[in-house]
């Protein structure tokens, strides 16, 4: 078979030659690995019914026609082996503790906290933190991913255990599985009076494919109905022998609520580690680690909480997480303390990034500002040449089953903000796992932290995407310019909800109900204190009219911090009045609602019946 020729001129064949190439290559990466010109491959795209230019950057289904017509065998290098590639050209060795057995010392272990969504995994948290974090969940569900530092005497001696706390739910698998590579024991969460569970026996398998030990808390044994015995017979059946039956997996048996236990928990978990791992680091080399959190503050810039696995992490280091990088300004302990230094397995968060980096990116410390700007440009431009691959066509949920059924789409678009990364790494993951069949693809062609903005429209906008905005809301202008391009931007609270419409408008059930209509936004300027009626907003009404006794929702850095409120007062000057207009002055009183601070926005809304059809 001939080589292919484009006017004349003879293309190399490869004869069953591999290419390696990156997501999102171009013709011209393509060009340069067989030593063509790029032009003539545009032109070999062009009669294979493709028109593509030579720097854009194709999926890889291009790459494999191309690849298929010239005879060579296409391998897309996979992110982690490109990360590995690149850090080599730099000679940084990723993962590896540096000096031999003497430079290495103990280090507390790091756990994870897994179970079914209801067993109490939180509370049991709680109890261990001795702080309620529960209260301040969107429908009482882990949402966010945190670590913290607690110590224990084991045997007379003080000892740290460190725990990562992931989302819980069933979906989150993607997650779970990232938590547990970054742990080196896993707490199974087991309520007495349910049993096992679906989602139970799904966490037990990605501790086992982890290949970490587990240690089982059998919660609530003072709920009526309770009976731990149960629990431990069930367990056997998937390979988890207690000790007390010859096994060697420790069971405790606790109750959160009640906060009973929880310390024969925490020496369980030692113990645990001393008999089966080795859980030492080298404390002097560069650090290196795992983010496990990351968000925008309006005061700090981007902060990230980071886990530290080898080394040791100081102010003034100069750090690569993901595709952020910079120098260390400051790093805050779980407590909200400062610090100078945080050793192996110690949980810090840490000031002076550029970006906001992604949940479960690795961090390396390097010797130059340079060496790290390079590194996460080129993890940048990577990302953004995969994200450019990637097309679409625009619709609403709502009308999604239509253009399903037509053939006008075969996959479905989403940009996802959030109020932190760990929450838009699990409701990717979540929505990127939905069972949708073989008739449309679910595409995430952007994700990041902090409010949906013009850009995030822009880009829906061009790729025809949906924005889904996680405890977040649109900044600015992003509102107007989204009714005014058509691009149908979805607000949720609890990730399930989501999940749930996006599912349910793939398979064609959704129908319109009621829609939220923005009335308008006003502007914390002063607060005053009334003995009578609490704390009164002083405010600039900004877009629209807010008016009395209408739903409004509190934003502070375009984050929501209180949803559900009611407007119920509202004057001008010393006036009761109805509704304040745009440009005008006045005040507002939430009712009960109190925590308010200035600059925060009061954006007040009415569900109006949506029209079907």
């Amino acid at each position: 078979m001939q080589a292919p020729s484009v006017g004349g001129v003879m293309l190399p064949r490869g004869n069953g030659q591999s290419v390696r190439l990156s997501r999102g290559a171009s013709l011209t990466d393509f060009a340069e690995k067989i030593n063509a010109n790029p032009a003539s491959l545009v032109a070999v795209m062009m009669n294979l019914g493709e028109m593509v230019t030579a720097t854009q950057s194709v999926s890889d289904d291009t790459l494999k026609l191309l690849a298929d017509e010239m005879n060579y065998v296409l391998e897309i290098v996979s992110p982690e082996e490109e990360d590995r590639e690149l850090l080599e050209s730099f000679d940084i060795e990723f993962g590896e503790d540096e000096g031999g057995e003497e430079a290495l010392v103990s280090r507390p272990p790091v756990v994870t906290v897994m179970g079914h969504v209801d067993h109490g995994k939180t509370r049991l948290l709680d109890a261990i933190r001795k702080t309620n974090v529960v209260a301040g969940e969107a429908g009482g569900i882990t949402q966010h991913i945190g670590a913290y530092q607690v110590s224990s005497e084991v045997n007379g001696e003080d000892r740290r255990i460190t725990f990562i706390d992931t989302p819980g739910h069933e979906a989150f698998t993607a997650m779970r599985a990232r938590g547990a590579k970054s742990t080196d024991i896993a707490i199974l969460v087991v309520a007495a009076n349910d049993g096992v569970m679906p989602q139970t026996i799904e966490a037990l398998n990605h501790a086992k494919a982890a290949e970490v030990p587990i240690v089982v808390a059998v919660n609530k044994i003072d709920v009526e109905g309770a009976d731990p015995t149960k629990v431990r017979g069930q367990l056997t059946e998937f390979g988890l022998v207690a000790e007390e039956y010859g096994g060697d997996t420790m069971f405790v048996d606790i109750s959160a609520k009640q906060g009973l236990n929880i310390e024969a928990l925490l020496e369980a978990v030692v113990l645990t580690a001393d008999a089966s791992l080795d859980l030492r680091a080298n404390p002097e080399q560069d650090a290196q680690g795992i983010a496990i959190e990351s968000h925008l503050d309006r005061g700090r810039g981007a902060v990230s909480t980071v886990l530290v696995q080898r080394g040791t992490l100081r102010i003034g280091d100069t750090m690569v997480v993901g595709d952020a990088y910079g120098r260390v300004r400051a790093m805050l302990d779980d407590n909200g303390n400062n610090v100078e230094e945080a050793g192996p397995s110690t949980p810090v968060l840490v000031l002076g990034l550029t970006n906001v980096p992604g949940a479960g990116d690795n961090f390396l410390v390097v010797d130059e500002d340079r060496t790290a700007r390079q590194i996460a440009e080129k993890r940048a431009a990577r990302e953004r040449n995969a994200n450019f691959a990637r097309k679409g066509v625009r619709f609403s949920l709502e009308n999604l089953d239509e253009a399903l059924k037509a053939g006008l789409v075969q996959e479905l678009n989403l940009i996802i903000k959030g109020d932190a990364s760990g929450s838009v790494e699990a409701l990717e993951s979540s929505l990127l796992q939905l069972d949708v069949g073989d008739e449309v693809d679910i595409r995430v062609l952007h994700r990041g932290v902090g409010a949906v903005t013009e850009s995030d429209i822009d880009l829906a906008t061009g790729s025809d995407a949906i924005v889904i905005g996680f405890n977040v809301r649109a900044a600015g202008r992003a509102q107007q310019m989204a009714e005014r391009e058509g691009v149908d931007v979805r607000y949720y609270s609890v990730i399930y909800q989501a999940i749930e419409e996006i599912e349910a408008a793939l398979k064609g059930m959704l129908k319109p109900e009621y829609e939220e209509v923005e009335l308008g936004t006003a502007e914390i300027r002063e607060i005053f204190r009334s003995s009578k009626l609490g704390n009164i907003a002083g405010v600039l009404v900004r877009s629209g009219e807010v008016k009395r006794n209408t739903k409004a929702r509190l934003l502070r850095d375009g984050k929501v911090i209180a949803e559900n409120l009611n407007i119920s007062g509202l004057r001008r000057f010393k006036d009761d009045v109805t509704e304040i207009r745009e440009g005008f002055e006045g005040g507002i009183n939430l009712g009960n609602f109190n925590d308010i601070k200035i600059d925060d926005v009061i954006a007040t809304y009415e569900m109006r019946e949506k029209p079907r059809g």
